[in-house]
């Protein structure tokens, strides 16, 4: 069994998108050789060049002019990633599988159990799951790989933020977590540990604080405006919680808060994550945040940093 970060030789990602490619990258730039894994050619074609994108940045900080150091540091942890459309075969060759597809239940399950089967019996299986149960996922694997399940979730930007929290479902064993563990630690991360509940610890404070500053406005007490000024002036927040719901993306806040009301342990039913109006009208319209050019507030360009009222 492994337990320590070093025992891990190889770790496969499924999914290359922004989360599964920043995933990709720290561990690359921590020395793994990693497989990234997604349905098609195109997709991890877009998914290397999101890790390019973010290794200049990285790496015109860290070199300033000089081109050549610059190259080869880009090229140093490019060469510890491969790309590959088979998921099985890719997980069949690691110690360690993260997955980061999409938030859909049944698709995870059947990736896992896929995995399950392809994969060494030692091979941790991890999901990177913000708001879906990892006991919910774990149905699908045998009973002796249980142990081996854990919840990996990383946060966005990736390469940029510090926290990984690891989520231990009943069964998970301490030699996979002091594994997991030791694998962020590379990779530079502070890990957190948690219990399989919903939202975990960062979503399970921050989701009840953003379904709340919008009955705030619901009720006439404030404006978005001045609910923003106030979490970041006096609670010292980076971005008020009109602006971050814009950068999650409305329908992603809708997606955890409708789940969790309907279904969520020990918070279904739950006044914290009723349903918002105002949240429903603008999914409804399409309106999703900076992602669709418009949210709470709008947007000069899909993804701009300047807003308006």
């Amino acid at each position: 069994m492994y337990a320590t970060g070093a025992d891990v030789k190889r770790i496969t990602v499924i999914g290359s998108g922004l989360m599964g490619a920043g995933i990709v990258q720290v561990a690359a730039q921590s020395g793994y050789n990693v497989t990234m894994v997604d349905l098609s050619p195109d997709s991890l074609s877009k998914g290397q060049n999101i890790i390019t994108s973010s290794l200049r940045r990285i790496a015109k900080k860290k070199f300033g002019e000089d081109a050549a150091a610059a190259k080869s540091f880009i090229d140093d942890v490019h060469s510890r990633i491969h790309t590959s459309t088979d998921s099985t075969q890719s997980a069949s060759e690691s110690q360690l599988v993260i997955e980061a597809i999409v938030e859909h239940l049944k698709a995870k399950q059947d990736l896992f159990r896929a995995l399950d089967n392809a994969s060494p019996k030692n091979t941790i299986l991890a999901s990177n799951t913000s708001s879906l149960p990892i006991e919910d996922i774990a149905k699908s694997v045998s009973e002796e790989r249980r142990s081996k399940i854990a919840g990996l979730h990383f946060f966005n930007p990736v390469p940029q933020m510090k926290l990984v929290e690891i989520i231990r479902i009943p069964e998970t064993s301490e030699e996979v977590y002091q594994t997991l563990f030791n694998v962020t630690k590379k990779m530079g991360k502070s890990p957190v540990a948690c219990k399989d509940t919903p939202g975990f610890i960062v979503n399970r404070l921050l989701v009840p604080y953003m379904m709340e500053s919008l009955r705030l406005v619901e009720r006439g007490d404030a404006t978005k405006e001045d609910v923003d000024t106030a979490m970041k002036l006096g609670a010292g927040y980076p971005m008020g919680p009109f602006e971050l719901m814009d950068y999650v993306g409305l329908d992603t806040v809708k997606f955890i808060t409708d789940g969790w009301y309907a279904n969520g342990k020990g918070i279904k039913g739950d006044k914290l994550v009723g349903p918002s109006q105002l949240l429903n009208k603008l999914v409804a319209e399409q309106s999703l945040g900076r992602k669709s050019g418009k949210g709470f507030y709008s947007y000069e360009g899909v993804g701009a940093d300047k807003k308006s009222k």
